[in-house]
């Protein structure tokens, strides 16, 4: 399971429209990975959740994923649509 892989689980997990979550990596360089999170509208308050601790907390899990393979940081950008 690679990265993006691995953040589209966790998120898809999170959001209860689970078919309109979309994870995508995004202009990657050596020792950075960008990973764009869109997911509906109405998932925005769950996938962030209450002072942002649930996105904290993937964007936690998902560098220690890093770290553990690539080595790399990770920058995690959500969105709606």
């Amino acid at each position: 399971m690679n990265i993006v892989e691995y953040t589209d689980f966790l998120v898809k997990n999170v959001a209860l429209e689970k078919d309109m979550v979309s994870v995508k990596e995004i202009g990657s360089t050596d020792d950075v990975i960008n990973i764009e999170v869109l997911i509906k509208e109405s998932d925005m308050g769950r996938v962030i959740g209450k002072n942002g601790k649930t996105s904290t907390a993937i964007r936690t899990l998902v560098q220690a994923y890093s770290y553990l393979h690539d080595k790399k940081h990770v920058k995690i950008n959500i969105e709606a649509f």
